[in-house]
Formats: C-alpha cells, sequence, structure tokens
C-alpha cells in the first residue's frame, strides 16, 4: 500500500467508526445552552450526564435523553440543573463526527 493509499483507507476506517457511533447512540440533537434549560424544565424527573470538556477543561459538556433524542450541549460556565435532576457525573462525554 502506498502512503496515499494507506492514508485514504485509514480515512474511510475513521469515518466508518463515526457512522457506527452514531448509529449506536442514536440521534444526537445540539443546542444552545438556553434551550437546553428550556428542555429541561420540561422534565419532572430528568436525567443529566455531565463532563469537563475542552482542552484545560474550561467547558462543561451535558446530554439529555428526553422523548427518544439525545439532547447535547456545551457551556463555558457550569449550568444551574436544579434539585430535582439526577447528575450522572462523567469522565469524558464524546461526540461522533
Amino acid at each position: 500500500m502506498t502512503g496515499a493509499t494507506g492514508a485514504s483507507a485509514a480515512a474511510g476506517a475513521a469515518a466508518a467508526a463515526i457512522a457506527q457511533a452514531i448509529k449506536a447512540s442514536g440521534t444526537l440533537v445540539k443546542m444552545q445552552p438556553v434551550e437546553f434549560h428550556k428542555l429541561l424544565g420540561r422534565q419532572s424527573d430528568a436525567l443529566v450526564v455531565v463532563a469537563e470538556a475542552g482542552i484545560f477543561g474550561n467547558k462543561y459538556a451535558y446530554l439529555m435523553p428526553y422523548k427518544g433524542l439525545t439532547f447535547f450541549t456545551e457551556s463555558r460556565q457550569p449550568l444551574q440543573l436544579g434539585g430535582s435532576v439526577e447528575v450522572v457525573q462523567a469522565e469524558k462525554i464524546w461526540m461522533p463526527g
């Protein structure tokens, strides 16, 4: 295999891995923190996964399932989630693609 062919094969394999990750995780919806917070208010007993993100841990990433979809947001400041929200602290949240 030449260098160009090997690089092309590696890129194809990476794209296939990303596609598989998306299929496995279902539909991910990225939104602004304000909209995420509004959606959170619609649930009585919400589950939110939280992780520090960014190269220096300077962001917070949030995932929340809602009606068969998974919603995602990032914020530089921690979001106020409320007392009735079940929070799962994760080491990392990885988003495909």
